[in-house]
């Protein structure tokens, strides 16, 4: 392999994970970069034209170096992925200790919604061991939960159940705009406008009375947020409920 190679997926386990290289970090080269460079370099081309837009050699080009310096750094694309992650997840301010466990809860969800919002390609991730970050938010949940006398399982256990919530909402809200973009719709009101002949239809047949209902008299619609907060202490509701809390 010659100096201008790329290292190999075993070569790259050899050197250790990029979370044990950050913290012994090989001599800076004549043009410094840094983890944290390359991620938010990276996350700006992400937010502006997708993920498939990230790539080695378009990093190096905004980066400005040559097109195998970045791999002082990272080994591979999945390697760069978890850096991208992990620097968004460091946007979320997580909850103080003196808050109720149910209020940092949902606190933590809503920011990880906040977060998977602003960077839609979040959800396209292949998630493998959580970063650095991701593991923080982690443990903020599970120190809200102390004290409420669940054991570690049930502690887990009720996390899970609001990150597969919020997951779970936004990559359908993440979908549904990326629809509206792909059909050349600027909004949710433009969709509606161009599926009504479609949906007056369907409606029409009258077998979907409840869904008919709500088509002509819904007034929030649009409101996502609302819509997804009434779900978020749904769920909530469920688990002080469940474990009489």
């Amino acid at each position: 392999m010659t100096s201008q190679e790329p290292q190999s997926a075993s070569e790259g386990r050899d050197r250790g994970s990029v979370w044990e290289r950050i913290e012994r970090p090989a001599p800076a080269p004549r043009v410094t970069l840094s983890p944290q460079r390359i991620a938010e370099v990276a996350v700006a081309v992400a937010d502006a034209e997708g993920l498939d837009a990230v790539t080695m050699r378009r990093l190096a080009t905004e980066l400005g170096v040559a097109p195998m310096a970045a791999y002082r750094y990272v080994t591979n694309k999945d390697e760069l992925l978890e850096l991208m992650v992990d620097f968004v997840y460091a946007e979320m301010a997580l909850p103080g200790s003196h808050d109720g466990w149910r209020a940092a809860v949902r606190s933590v969800a809503l920011r990880i919604r906040e977060v998977m919002v602003a960077h839609s390609w979040v959800a396209r991730v292949n998630y493998g061991a959580p970063t650095p970050n991701q593991l923080a938010v982690t443990e903020a949940v599970l120190v809200a939960l102390d004290g409420l006398e669940l054991d570690v399982d049930t502690a887990m256990a009720v996390y899970s159940t609001i990150t597969a919530y919020v997951h779970g909402a936004v990559d359908s809200e993440v979908r549904l705009s990326q629809m509206l973009h792909a059909r050349g719709w600027s909004s949710r009101e433009e969709a509606r406008a161009g599926l009504a002949t479609q949906m007056a239809w369907l409606v029409n047949t009258g077998r979907y009375p409840r869904y008919a209902r709500y088509i002509h008299e819904a007034s929030r619609k649009d409101d996502v947020q609302w819509q997804f907060e009434v779900g978020l202490d749904s769920v909530l509701d469920g688990i002080a409920a469940r474990l009489a809390i």
